[in-house]
């Protein structure tokens, strides 16, 4: 990618700058270098893009879901035939490695999926007697998304084609970390032939736009993924409007327990990509790791060893699995944690020199750090780093690591590991977490269950099969029908 890249904001199918024609700078996490102009959307085009997709509202879900589905067929297309531009635009703007870009082919199956299978389903009752009763499912009408930067593509493309897919029009807001692949695929909407203002696509900074979409009396549901904090912002924002519709996708810190039977090596190869894939910045990263005690030099060394193996350097290189932290504020939050660590931990464990505070390189990378006998009440132990940070402490009893990993107010995903099934499936249950993985860590999942958590983690579910639920309202209908008996 060369030159200056200068975005622009999608409203109404029209590539408009700003209404006043403000930018924000976006530079390399990697060389520092200002990589691109971005546009910083206003209250007024915050306005502008609701109000375009209210007035594409009545013909949009008007078509029947087939014929929604053409428009998604073709991004789903698009977003694999440009997945190297797309890999290098997230590389570009937050430092994601190349090398480790799954997120077209995860994009391409939910525009796939939803092009094919929006067919919501109300019932028929016929209970009461001299009544044919029946119940339905009808889209909201204006939806706002707000995406993270970690993922971009991922979110943009799990959240609105489930939302189109029913039959709303959304606005969407990009984070203005990682603007650059919404742009791009911004510039495929009216080429896929969704109509203007079926999917309006902005960036700018949360407390701007993202304040006014969630404050909006026209936008009816909104569904969000980031941290705790701003997830609350806006349900106090919904609370003070209209009491919009709001879906959770939130922080973690992820637990993962290693028994005395566990395949050490499987659990510390895994647990070590979960933590540090990414750069460690991943919501459900399982940053606590809980050792039976009698196998903690064991795991500690097998873990170390995957750790120091980690390739940092440039993202767009494809031999880099360990790209730089997102910006500085990222970096500079991260460093701080590391800090209280170093003052709170047992034991500090740098994974490779001190490249992260050299003055004379602008790249924001950090090495993996691993920290041991921490206190279970250290901030490192209870708040989201959002960085390649590890803790690593000790059980002796089950009960102890079942108390130590749901201490805390996040539950978003657990993990353990363990060749006795019974054992398994017992911890399991008791884990208060959205997601649990036996035997595997995150980022492991599947298409047809559940993604979400519990408690401080978020509410509401996405997947192939629970996520057009959110974008549908319910309504029951009572049709007196005299002749009809019970």
């Amino acid at each position: 990618m060369k030159g200056l890249i200068e975005t622009q904001l999608l409203i109404n199918n029209k590539l408009v700058p700003a209404s006043d024609n403000a930018t924000f700078d976006l530079f390399s996490p990697h060389t520092g270098e200002l990589v691109a102009k971005v546009p910083e959307a206003t209250v007024s085009d915050v306005d502008a893009a609701v109000n375009a997709a209210q007035a594409a509202f009545p013909a949009w879900s008007a078509l029947s879901p087939q014929q929604r589905g053409v428009p998604l067929k073709k991004m789903g297309e698009l977003v694999i035939s440009e997945k190297d531009e797309l890999a290098e635009l997230d590389a570009i703007a937050m430092g994601r490695p190349v090398s480790t870009y799954i997120d077209s082919h995860y994009a391409a199956t939910h525009f796939n999926y939803f092009a094919e299978a929006a067919y919501p389903q109300g019932h028929t009752s016929l209970n009461t007697p001299g009544f044919l009763n029946m119940s339905l499912r009808q889209p909201f009408g204006v939806v706002a998304i707000i995406i993270p930067w970690n993922a971009p593509l991922i979110f943009f493309s799990k959240k609105v084609a489930p939302a189109v897919a029913a039959g709303n029009c959304v606005v969407v807001k990009s984070s203005e970390k990682a603007p650059l692949t919404s742009w791009k695929v911004s510039q495929w909407i009216e080429k896929c032939g969704f109509p203007p203002g079926v999917i309006n696509v902005l960036s700018g900074h949360g407390n701007i736009s993202g304040q006014a979409l969630a404050e909006h009396m026209k936008v009816r549901a909104l569904s969000f993924t980031g941290s705790t904090r701003t997830g609350r912002a806006i349900q106090i924002a919904s609370a003070k409007s209209n009491l919009k519709k709001v879906v959770f996708e939130l922080g973690g810190k992820s637990p993962a327990l290693i028994f005395d039977d566990a395949d050490l090596e499987r659990a510390a190869k895994e647990t070590e990509n979960s933590i540090n894939w990414n750069s460690g910045q991943t919501c459900m990263a399982n940053s606590r790791i809980y050792v039976q005690d009698t196998i903690k030099d064991k795991f500690l060394e097998a873990f170390t060893k995957h750790a120091k193996a980690r390739k940092l350097g440039d993202p767009t290189n494809k031999e880099t699995n360990h790209g730089p932290q997102a910006d500085k504020v990222q970096h500079e939050n991260v460093q701080k944690y590391i800090a209280v660590g170093k003052d709170e931990a047992g034991t500090t464990i740098d994974t490779g020199a001190e490249t992260s505070a050299d003055t004379n390189s602008p790249a924001l990378l950090i090495h993996p750090i691993i920290f041991t006998d921490v206190s279970e009440h250290s901030r490192i132990a209870k708040e989201e780093i959002f960085g390649p940070v590890v803790m690593i402490n000790t059980f002796t009893t089950e009960d102890e690591a079942i108390a130590k990993a749901n201490d805390t107010e996040f539950g978003l995903y657990a993990a353990l590991y363990t060749k006795d099934l019974e054992r398994a499936v017992r911890v399991g249950k008791k884990l208060e977490s959205g997601m649990v993985g036996i035997n595997c860590t995150s980022p492991t999942g599947c298409w047809d269950l559940p993604f979400g958590g519990w408690k401080g983690s978020g509410t509401g579910r996405e997947s192939l099969l629970e996520s057009m639920d959110h974008y549908l309202e319910h309504k029951a209908m009572y049709i007196r029908c005299p002749g009809i008996g019970g």
